[in-house]
């Protein structure tokens, strides 16, 4: 992470940005004596105090809805990784799979703590691993002893969180914070990339790294009919009132069309498809 170009990218957004913080040569110090003092781990929380100081105190309701809605998801992620590797064993084949695990969970402790550092006391309360039922009501009761299993969940929800992100780009735009959303947002593509190449690996040889059309053009390439809210409208095949399947008088496969562009989640559809996994009491 480059936090020196996170900066001025943000300032090309917020030109006073550094006046919000401190004056901007003293911003600088303060963050380069920061930046001695913490490791690298500890970063994404001392990034996150210093957006909270330029934004937190002023930033709108509905930007401040957008980041908590986003640290639930990230709460959810990192719990449900954490677990699989500290609490299932044997779940996860050794070598290379723990270790992409393990990362993919690494980075998801740095997106909830980023998130909470920028917003400060106005973060919702902690999440456990108790206010979770990743079963979703028995619906996955072996996602923590079956590898298959726990990997079609993994990808439901690596696929919900990239386009919950994009979905909800609209409302942080104009707000620095959208430069922080976007570049979780392309991590959590990847983590979706690599989840799906597991998976592909281990009882589903046609998933693709990227949504496919899937069976019956439902948009859901799983098979499983369980998480069909999690690919609505990817059947799609007009983008921008354009019909791909007929661009400039081409012939374009409905399956080509469809799996070139990714669509959003609405707000109300992630918060649907999280709740399954929430207890009572701590539902979006």
């Amino acid at each position: 992470m480059n936090i020196i170009n996170i900066l001025e990218e943000i300032e090309k957004v917020d030109g006073e940005i550094y006046e919000r913080i401190n004056p901007r040569r003293k911003a600088m110090q303060d963050f380069f004596q920061i930046g001695k003092k913490i490791s690298l781990a500890a970063m994404p929380m001392a990034l996150g105090s210093l957006f909270s100081k330029a934004y937190g105190q002023s930033a709108p309701a509905s930007v401040n809805d957008v980041l908590n809605f986003a640290l639930t998801l990230e709460y959810l992620e990192y719990h449900f990784y954490n677990h699989a590797l500290l609490a299932a064993p044997g779940l996860i084949p050794s070598g290379a799979p723990t270790t992409a695990i393990t990362v993919i969970r690494d980075h998801e402790k740095a997106h909830v703590d980023l998130l909470k550092g920028a917003l400060g006391n106005q973060a919702r309360s902690p999440l456990e691993y108790a206010n979770f039922d990743f079963t979703a009501g028995g619906t996955f009761s072996a996602v923590y002893s079956d590898y298959a299993t726990f990997l079609k969940v993994a990808t439901a929800f690596e696929d919900t969180g990239v386009r919950a992100y994009k979905g909800q780009a609209p409302v942080l735009k104009g707000n620095a914070v959208l430069t922080t959303a976007l570049q979780i947002h392309s991590v959590e593509a990847r983590h979706a990339s690599h989840i799906r190449q597991m998976l592909a690996a281990n009882g589903a040889p046609t998933l693709k790294p990227w949504i496919s059309l899937g069976t019956g053009d439902s948009g859901n390439d799983t098979g499983i009919a369980a998480v069909n809210p999690v690919y609505t409208r990817e059947n799609n095949t007009m983008q921008a009132g354009v019909e791909i399947t007929g661009i400039n008088g081409t012939s374009v496969s409905k399956a080509a069309a469809a799996e070139s562009f990714d669509e959003f989640l609405t707000k109300t559809e992630v918060t649907t498809i999280a709740n399954l996994f929430l207890k009572t009491g701590y539902k979006l």
